[in-house]
This record gives structure tokens, sequence and C-alpha cells, in this order.
């Protein structure tokens, strides 16, 4: 072996070996998930508005699984949203309102759904995942709309009751048993997103998000992968839609609407997509931007969150946390100038 050789080798052997991205939990996560019990003994009155934000941030949690990971972009995510709600909401109009029994027969439902039209996602490529996604959402709303008779149609599906939270905890109208069960929910989905994201698994996700092209030559199943995430991604679409229904003990024709898939790309663009907390925090900002927007200008409010997002998306790329990340980069850059401008 030349002598080269061995200098290549010896220099590859000195190179540390690629880790899969730390799973601890930083101080920034710890008091991220501290903010909801301050939210519970500070704003009282607003419980019933945090815990459709925590729905909400778990519905655009679920998108951000499978677009900002898989990079499979989708206009008809809002399809598993519904399916989960009409399927705990059904089960309680007849005569089952346990509530994770509910949430998790609203978990298995879209996931089952997800599963079969995966094979047909997975397949095509931007535009036409787009299209077929949309076209999947149109179709199950106008069956939902036609068999009024089941789902109430435009009506909606009235007669949700649900039993008591571990046979404890009763659903009150201030929203405190809603809003700490929409937290475990969200706090353990998100646990298990976030160890996915951050195993080899995940890992093989961003790979096929930058180039699914090469992943083969490595070994990955391209196809296997991404309908193993679009089928998880259905499935906590589904919970998230089955904590509506429960917590609302309503289910409206909407909930299978472009409108909803639409709102949740507004999400994901406002937090920062690839991010997780930038789902959460997207929902947050967007319910609360429209609750109070809504109040000043009911007629207009959303010209003010479009406006909104076109300064957003002007001031920097990755939503809200990008432009956190920009600034901080930009600033330690100017550190480094600084620092090393003091030493010449």
């Amino acid at each position: 072996m030349s002598k080269s050789s061995l200098a290549s080798l010896n220099i590859v052997q000195a190179l540390p070996a690629p880790k899969v991205p730390n799973a601890r939990w930083a101080k920034l996560e710890i008091l991220f998930w501290l903010l909801p019990f301050v939210v519970y003994f500070a704003f009282q009155g607003y419980l019933v508005l945090a815990s459709q934000i925590m729905i909400l941030g778990l519905f655009a949690l679920s998108l951000d699984l499978i677009l900002g990971y898989a990079g499979i972009v989708s206009l008809g995510h809002a399809a598993f949203f519904g399916l989960g709600a009409y399927t705990a909401g059904l089960l309680s109009v007849h005569g089952w309102g346990e509530p994770i029994s509910g949430l998790l027969a609203a978990a298995v439902v879209a996931a089952i759904f997800g599963y079969l039209t995966s094979f047909l996602v997975v397949r095509g490529h931007d535009l036409t995942r787009l299209m077929v996604t949309l076209g999947i959402c149109l179709m199950l709303y106008e069956v939902a709309n036609k068999a009024s008779s089941i789902t109430g149609g435009v009506d909606g599906l009235w007669g949700i009751q649900m039993w008591n939270l571990l046979g404890i905890f009763e659903f009150d109208l201030q929203g405190k048993t809603a809003f700490f069960y929409s937290f475990v929910v969200l706090f353990i989905l998100f646990c298990l997103v976030r160890r996915l994201t951050r195993s080899t698994f995940g890992l093989s996700l961003v790979g096929i998000r930058e180039g699914g092209k090469r992943m083969p030559a490595i070994g990955a199943n391209v196809n296997q992968r991404l309908i193993v995430v679009y089928t998880l991604g259905a499935a906590i679409a589904g919970v998230a839609g089955g904590l509506l229904a429960q917590t609302t003990q309503f289910v409206g024709l909407d909930v299978l609407g472009f409108t909803r898939s639409a709102d949740l790309l507004i999400v994901l663009v406002l937090g920062g997509t690839g991010r997780l907390y930038g789902a959460l925090i997207g929902a947050a900002v967007f319910m609360i931007a429209q609750d109070q927007i809504a109040n000043i200008n009911p007629v207009y409010w959303q010209f003010w969150i479009g406006f909104f997002l076109v300064v957003l998306v002007m001031l920097g790329r990755g939503g809200i946390l990008g432009a956190i990340d920009n600034y901080r980069e930009r600033r330690r850059q100017r550190a480094a100038r600084v620092g090393g401008g003091q030493q010449a």
C-alpha cells in the first residue's frame, strides 16, 4: 500500500463517526412545555382557545412529519383529520363515548385510509401529489355531504356525549378537562415524533427529501419509508380530528374542507417546516392572530393574516423559527468578524 493511501486511511480513521442527532431535551424545550401551565393559571378565560391551538398544533405536526421531513406535499391532509373527527363522533353518537379508545379508533381508521391511499401518493412527484391528495379530500367531502343520514351533512354531527375522562374528569364548559387532555395527547405524540425524527429512520427521510434518487444506492427502500411515514402522519392527523370532535362535541362538514388543509399549510409557513416546534408555534400565532384580528376587524381579518405572511416571507426564509435562526447566525458571524479584527 502506498504512503498516500496510508495517509488517506489515517485521515478517515481520525474523523469522528457520523452520529444520530442528540435526543436530549434542551433547556428551551423544557421551558416551552411549561408554558401551558402558565396559560392555565394566568389565562383561565382562554382555555378553550388554548386547547384549540394544541389540537391545530398536533394536526400541523402530522403534516410537518410528511412534508418537512419526507418532502411529501399535500393539499388534502384534512381527509385524515376529518376521518378521525367523524370516527370519534360517530362512536359517541352510537353509544360509545369513552375518550381514549375513541382516539385510538380515530387513529386506526385514519391510518388505514392513509395506508391505502399512500400507494397513489408516493409514486408521483410534487404536482401529482398535490392533485391526488386534493382529489381524495374532495371526494371524502362529497361522500360526507351526501351521507347526511350518517354524518349530518351540512348541519353537522350532533349528539356527541363524552364520558368522563378516565372515569373521573368531566368535560366542563370552561374547558379545563379538554385543556389538559389535549396537552397530554399532544405531548405524548410530540415525544414520539421527536424521537422518530432523531433516529436513523428520520435521517433517511431527510435523505429522501434532499435526494430521493440517490437513497437506493445505500440500500434504502424509498417507497416503503414514504408509505410508513405517510401512514403515521395520517394516524396523528386522525387523533387531532378525534380530539376536536371530543372536546367540542360537534363535527362539521368543514373538517374535510379544502380550507382546513390550506390553513394547515399557512401554519407551517408561519412556524417553519421541518422543525417540529415550528408546527406548534405557527399554530399558536395563527390562532391568536385570527382571534385578535377578527375581534378588531371581523370582515377583513384574512387580509391581515395574508399581509403578515408576506412580511414574514420577506424578512426571512423558514418561517418564524427560520427568521430567528438567521438572526442568530448573523450575530454569530458579526461577533466572529469583530473578534478576528481585534486579534489582528
